[in-house]
């Protein structure tokens, strides 16, 4: 068995642009509690709310106006674009809205070269939300993407001294910083002259960026697929997204990285703190989809088996941001509204659980020497994902969470397929009760949450709606339709 070291509650968190915070939470007077019933039922399962990154490529335009009444104020130009962002006081009201205990993440502008007003932000906050709320500060948005081209050295000589005197203005004396936030996809292989001279983690700290001991964590941030540009939209389709090999040889690419940030810096020291399924907002009856949601399942799974301590899915501003979890206010895009893919953050809060020894391993395809679940080929052609949780007191694993990535339309004419397997061998004894959880909609391509059932349940409103479904099964044999997901315990 080759399981992580024990899974952080907050595993599946939440990264949010920060011109759309105030959407998501609402304000003292009017609090969004549409949106904030979301975040809470993740809480309920785990017991941790999910942690918040406020960030995204507007965080590199906002400043503090401590004079400023509104909580945020955007400036737009005669074009429509955004010139800048502000924040004020009442900011700070509007985060603490968010679930009790949650924990953020506050992206500091870097891009703009100005370091007076970085500080100014991170006191306001440090301020305003106290060292039991801010977990760590976040200097620049994918600054490996800047038109300052920025490299390693670059980055490091503006980043560390910034990350220092920012520790001695607030009187930090621990690491409370999180490095990196890059976002270009590693070059292969990584011992290349090529791919050793890219910008990221790696390189940041061998440049010296944590020659302070202000580091906590390293963030990267993921993109599957990209909106960008017609070239690369083309190839953002519903059938290439929902393949555990796709998924699990991107997310492969960052193994080595993950490995040298560890050494360094800890066992949770890695994460993701952005990521989505296509760049640009997302595309259109592909990441509003279910099959979104099995992606999302998979990914996060699937990255945390590997050591990424956390995952910060990426919620953007309606109507431009069609692979959010959900609308949470009414846009050109349509009415507020949850999408398939939430349900896939109430599967893994779920299978989290209260525990807080919790171990995972992908048990199908599994681990290969190399550490890929993949290299070697899939058998199952990226349809079939399988992982089990452990205790670390249990020799037998206490979950398992069963994938069928095979593609199923709702308008297919055809018997849906479907799967047995076999769970026998992971179960303390042949006779096993088990209890199985599904989640369900009519097909891969289905966009409505109202059609969306996590154990019966649908949370299209904000709030659970139906009774709880689940199956006991005693023969270890699991029947698993196409598209479709279960969580299995006993």
């Amino acid at each position: 068995m080759d399981a992580t070291p024990p899974l952080n509650p907050a595993l599946a968190s939440f990264s949010i642009e920060t011109i759309a915070f105030e959407e998501f939470t609402g304000n003292q007077t009017h609090p969004n509690t549409f949106s904030l019933n979301l975040f809470e039922h993740l809480k309920e399962r785990t017991g941790v709310p999910a942690e918040v990154r406020i960030g995204g490529i507007t965080a590199d335009s906002t400043v503090w106006d401590p004079n400023q009444e509104a909580a945020l104020n955007s400036f737009i130009d005669s074009t429509g674009a955004l010139r800048s962002t502000k924040l004020g006081p009442q900011f700070w009201n509007s985060v603490k809205l968010l679930p009790e205990g949650t924990k953020i993440i506050m992206t500091l502008d870097l891009k703009s070269l100005n370091y007076t007003g970085a500080l100014d932000m991170a006191k306001a906050a440090w301020t305003g939300l106290g060292s039991s709320q801010i977990s760590r500060f976040e200097i620049g948005n994918e600054p490996d993407q800047y038109s300052l081209h920025l490299n390693a050295q670059k980055y490091t000589a503006m980043w560390e001294p910034w990350s220092v005197n920012i520790s001695k203005a607030l009187g930090i004396n621990y690491p409370e910083f999180q490095v990196g936030a890059t976002v270009k996809t590693p070059l292969w292989p990584p011992n290349s002259p090529q791919a050793e001279a890219q910008f990221d983690c790696v390189s940041a700290l061998a440049a010296g960026a944590n020659d302070g001991h202000t580091v906590a964590t390293c963030s990267e941030h993921t993109y599957q697929y990209s909106n960008c540009n017609p070239s690369t939209t083309a190839a953002a389709m519903l059938t290439d997204l929902v393949n555990h090999t796709r998924l699990a040889q991107f997310l492969d690419l960052w193994q080595p990285r993950i490995h040298s940030v560890r050494t360094q810096l800890g066992p949770d020291a890695f994460v993701i703190g952005e990521f989505n399924s296509v760049s640009c907002g997302g595309r259109a009856n592909v990441s509003n989809t279910f099959g979104q949601a099995l992606w999302l399942l998979d990914t996060t799974l699937y990255a945390a088996s590997i050591n990424v301590s956390r995952m910060y899915v990426h919620q953007g501003a309606p109507p431009t941001s069609r692979y959010s979890l959900w609308y949470p206010v009414t846009s050109q895009s349509g009415p507020i509204k949850v999408f398939p893919s939430y349900s896939a953050y109430l599967f893994v809060s779920e299978a989290i659980g209260q525990s807080r020894s919790l171990r995972l391993s992908n048990i199908f395809p599994g681990r290969e020497a190399n550490g890929s679940s993949v290299a070697g080929g899939d058998p199952s052609a990226g349809q079939i994902s399988v992982y089990g949780f452990w205790d670390e007191s249990s020799d037998y694993p206490t979950k398992l969470a069963l994938l069928n990535l095979e593609i199923y339309k709702t308008k297919d004419s055809h018997p849906r397929p479907g799967i047995t397997i076999d769970i026998s061998a992971y179960l303390p004894k042949k006779t096993q009760e088990v209890t199985v959880r599904r989640l369900t909609s009519p097909g891969t391509d289905e966009l409505s949450a109202n059609l969306t059932t996590w154990a019966g349940q649908t949370f299209a409103s904000g709030v659970a709606e139906g009774g709880i479904v689940e199956e006991k099964v005693t023969n270890g044999q699991v029947v698993l339709e196409a598209s479709s997901a279960a969580l299995v315990y006993w």
